[in-house]
């Protein structure tokens, strides 16, 4: 990879480690609906402009039906469920958990009907896994919230989802016109849910400024980098991130919040980034002579 790649790949590493420690300040204050307004709202105010400045939204029209879905399923649900998630959970222990995300879109592919096969070792990479997610929630966690863990396990699932529906019915499409219309649909769905919740009061220096930082860095700015960093290395080196993003989170929980971190959340991060490591290899390929 370049250098301008490696560049890319760092400060992508750090800005999707942030929106964890962002969400845990913003929700103290507003509820996860006005937060998902909030975040989606402005970054559209900044992304619409540029894919129309770009003629980047002409044909998506007649794709209607797949960018709804992915609109729904990448941003829509997961959003206010990783709101109301860390309410009850520390930033810290919901990014490790998110972390799982990569194991759970390869168990999709492999049961979809993708060009992937079970193979000895991703059944090896899923056990894992799922032993480590069970260390991260069982270990010296303590009392940890059910239903928050129901909503993170949602939210791993619309992760994993959202790339499959971009791949195979929105690849061909350009990519800004595509995140910034599914922002917009999700602004507007939202804007009489977060009107109706809205404070009785102005929200906190702290609260106003994470709100911002979600949507212009951790949102707009994030999105434009990905998808340099995609054009730079490729696809998958570019999803390598997904293994970062959780350890720059917890250390910035630790850091800045005082979250306690756990030997079992450490333990279950190492089990779940080897478990996505596996899992998530493929298979090598032999050339027929």
């Amino acid at each position: 990879m370049t250098r301008r790649g490696w560049l890319l790949f760092g400060a992508l590493c750090v800005v999707w480690g942030i929106p964890y420690l962002l969400i845990r300040v913003a929700v103290r204050e507003l509820t996860p609906a006005t937060l998902v307004f909030g975040r989606t709202a402005i970054a559209t105010a900044i992304l619409l402009p540029l894919a129309a400045s770009r003629g980047e939204l002409r044909q998506l029209p007649m794709r209607w039906r797949p960018l709804v879905a992915f609109a729904v399923v990448e941003i829509g649900i997961p959003w206010v469920l990783l709101g109301s998630a860390e309410e009850q959970l520390t930033s810290s222990l919901t990014a490790l958990l998110i972390a799982a995300t990569p194991l759970v879109g390869a168990t999709i592919v492999l049961f979809t009907g993708g060009d992937e096969r079970l193979t000895r070792r991703r059944l090896v990479g899923l056990l894992i896994g799922l032993a480590g997610v069970a260390a991260v929630v069982g270990l010296d966690v303590g009392r940890v919230s059910v239903p928050a863990l129901v909503q993170i396990a949602v939210v791993t699932v619309c992760y994993s989802t959202g790339p499959l529906i971009l791949t195979r019915w929105l690849s061909d499409l350009p990519s800004t016109g595509v995140i910034a219309v599914s922002l917009a649909l999700c602004a507007l769905a939202y804007a009489p849910v977060a009107a109706f919740q809205a404070p009785d009061h102005v929200p906190s220096g702290k609260v106003i400024a994470s709100v911002i930082g979600l949507a212009v860095v951790c949102t707009a700015l994030a999105f434009v980098l990905f998808f340099d960093l995609i054009a730079e290395a490729g696809p998958q080196r570019a999803t390598v991130i997904t293994y970062v993003n959780p350890a720059v989170a917890a250390v910035l929980g630790v850091a800045i919040l005082n979250e306690k971190f756990t030997l079992g959340m450490g333990i279950g991060f190492v089990l779940v980034l080897l478990g996505c490591y596996l899992a998530t290899q493929r298979g090598r390929v032999v050339e027929p002579a």
